[in-house]
């Protein structure tokens, strides 16, 4: 039976007949698939991204593309059992192939979430609120952010092939951006395999993503200032890409994300009779032993108090000992290979390196015997551990990097020594601290967040529902300084943000609010004859405004507001103590100024709006006396159709509602936003 032909998906087919290099199974050695020979015109991948996706992309909104990635998301979930398959060659076990491949679905699942409840309907962000920059309130200034209108190169290794693709592709297609990924040849064969069921599920616009199976070749030559490029892999590769000659002439922006020797601190207030102890080394081990230790994220350098280190190591060592290795399809077995005979040759060469200056605490003498037929032929490097005694004196410790399951113990005295150990990785996407003491914690984390993308303090408390020291989350921000390659992926809406183009922008409050299609204040605003919350989603214009009646506060509203609420603060009761302050009289309760505003703008009889879930940006802005009047003026500021619908097929939309409550001297007493639900016709 024939070696397969991978293939690459360009300009909206599947290329590739002639089989070229040849991938081997991490597991037994044999052969599983093999490149195509083909050379990609990368001048038609580059077009087909610009006249076909780029459209595509833009014919829908933000709104419309979280719910593409969501059923997106889902489809891969129902499929998974085709990747499981698939990833079992690239030496990973069940749980290692669950974080690549559920977590990458997972993570199209949180982009959807955050695309539908963050971002707006159209295509365009305001980041507000618009300021003014005149005196008279006719000049204001805001900052938008659009699609960029180029495409995004996605570059990424070999350990993740499913969430390496999608963790990229997910924020930049919700950016608007078609994407050219290009996975690590080594594991191809799996990206390759859920970019078939992408392809299958019909879900993307074409032209969303293509394939790139081998070498880029000229791509990142027929870039331009609209593009963008991001890599995952080593440190010496992402510095010769950041130079490419047309990157930097067109001032292409380039993220890198890279391999960096994080570390664990075990803090001197803990002793091995605590929890946290234990905590550490379970951490330590288990990060070097998930996905074989082949993680950007893995803890390279276990950094613990001099005095513990014997502990430490005698632990590790009995942990360790426990960790079956050996083909992942075998009964027990918790630790696969690495994914590729080349990166064992890698992973060999560089451990005898860092063993030039270090003890060898656990490794391959200790009974080393990979479990399961053939292993004999595959790329099983055993669970090491080395100890630098002194490692303020040792380089190697600091630099080399053995991408597989190795790490190094080193000691300290004091807290100042632990955290000059930690900065001489020179950067590193994740670090973690154990401690009891929160006076360790607010000491350190400080310290050390200037050099890590990530911190975990990891205590008892948090050990419950902590996601560990190596699991980038969707919500928080992957990358670091230095040597991690200075790059920022993640964190929620920000990674979509880093794909949009921001702009200053200029003008009246009225062009702004035509713009931004976001009520600005001082914009014209529309009083309707009919109230807007008699208005379904469809009819409701940005801007549609209601100016109330007015209501005077008497001493009565204050005493029953009070009774109501049972707050009796001294300066709604107490009139001698009250005229003591700089308000020099007794005032209202911001929350009974709050609900008579209200009472003022609701349209009580049953209409399209259907709830109020919150409120934004609330300020307080001057007190309001017994005497004073108030008025309200309601105005509809934005509209997001999240394309959703009730349990009665009724489509409804979000309508925020801008809120200025002003006295009788005209002046503002009171700023917020309402959230409200709003039905659309039936």
């Amino acid at each position: 039976m024939s070696t397969p032909v991978l293939q690459s998906y360009i300009g909206g087919r599947w290329l590739g007949a002639e089989g070229a290099q040849t991938l081997r199974s991490a597991v037994n050695g044999k052969p599983v698939y093999r490149t195509h020979a083909e050379a990609i015109d990368f001048a038609e991948a580059v077009e087909h991204a610009r006249r076909v996706g780029l459209p595509n992309l833009l014919q829908l909104d933000f709104q419309q593309r979280a719910q593409r990635l969501k059923a997106l998301a889902k489809y891969l979930n129902e499929h998974k059992e085709q990747l499981y398959a698939v990833s079992a060659h690239t030496g990973a076990t069940r749980a290692d192939s669950w974080i690549d491949i559920e977590g990458g679905a997972g993570t199209l699942f949180a982009y959807a979430s955050m695309g539908s409840n963050e971002l707006p309907s159209g295509n365009l962000v305001h980041e507000g609120p618009a300021m003014p920059l005149g005196k008279k309130g006719g000049f204001a200034g805001t900052h938008i952010l659009v699609p960029r209108g180029g495409l995004a190169v996605h570059i990424n290794a070999f350990n993740f092939p499913v969430w390496g693709l999608l963790e990229k592709f997910a924020p930049s297609f919700l950016a608007g951006m078609p994407c050219i990924g290009k996975p690590a040849t080594a594991t191809s064969y799996l990206t390759e395999a859920a970019m078939r069921l992408i392809v299958q599920s019909g879900i993307l616009p074409e032209g969303s993503l293509q394939l790139v199976i081998g070498s880029t070749g000229d791509l990142l030559d027929r870039l331009g200032g609209a593009d963008v490029v991001t890599f995952t892999g080593s440190a010496d590769t992402a510095a010769k890409l950041r130079v490419h000659p047309n990157l930097i002439r067109h001032s292409v922006p380039f993220n890198a994300e890279a391999d960096s020797l994080n570390c664990a601190i075990l803090a001197p207030d803990v002793t091995p009779d605590d929890e946290e102890f234990e905590l550490f080394v379970k951490e330590v081990a288990r990060e070097m032993t998930v996905k074989a230790g082949q993680k950007c994220t893995a803890i390279r350098r276990a950094i613990v108090p001099h005095d513990r280190i014997d502990a430490v190591a005698e632990a590790l060592r009995q942990r360790l000992a426990r960790i079956t290795v050996g083909d992942p399809s075998v009964e027990g077995v918790r630790m696969g290979a690495l994914a590729s005979h080349a990166q064992f040759d890698d992973v060999r060469e560089r451990v005898a390196m860092l063993r030039e200056g270090a003890e060898l605490v656990y490794g391959a003498a200790d009974g080393f015997q990979p479990m399961g037929e053939g292993t004999a032929e595959g790329a099983f490097f055993a669970p090491t551990l080395l100890l630098a005694r002194d490692a303020l004196k040792n380089t190697a410790v600091h630099d080399i990097e053995a991408f597989g399951p190795v790490s190094t113990l080193m000691g300290y005295d004091g807290v100042d020594e632990a955290l000059a150990l930690a900065a001489r990785g020179s950067g590193s996407l994740v670090g973690t601290l154990v401690t009891r003491d929160p006076a360790i914690a607010a000491r350190v984390i400080p310290v050390a967040a200037a050099l890590h993308g990530r911190l975990l303090v990891l205590d008892r408390e948090a050990a419950h529902e902590s996601t560990g020291h190596g699991s980038p989350l969707p919500s928080l921000k992957h990358g670091g300084p230095g040597r991690a390659g200075g790059g920022e992926e993640l964190g929620g809406v920000r990674a979509v943000k880093h794909y949009l183009q921001r702009a200053a922008v200029q003008g009246s409050p009225t062009m702004l609010a035509a713009i931004t299609g976001e009520h600005v204040r001082g914009a014209r605003v529309t009083d309707t004859p009919q109230h807007p919350f008699r208005k379904h989603f469809e009819d409701l214009q940005v801007g549609d405004s209601l100016l109330t009646h007015r209501r005077t506060v008497t001493e009565a509203d204050i005493v029953n507001f009070g009774g109501v609420s049972g707050d009796y603060f001294y300066m709604h009761f107490d009139e001698i103590a009250a005229k003591e302050t700089q308000f020099g009289q007794r005032i209202a309760h911001g929350y009974f100024v709050l609900s008579a505003a209200a009472g003022l703008f609701v349209s009580p009889a049953p209409g399209p709006v259907l709830a109020n879930y919150g409120l934004d940006t609330l300020r307080f802005v001057k007190p309001v006396a017994i005497g004073d009047t108030i008025q309200a003026r309601l105005t509809a500021k934005r509209k997001i159709d999240r394309n959703k619908t009730d349990d009665k097929g009724v489509g409804q939309g979000v309508v925020a509602w801008d809120v200025e409550v002003k006295n009788q001297h005209d002046e503002l007493v009171a700023s917020y936003d309402i959230l409200t639900l709003v039905a659309k016709k039936g």
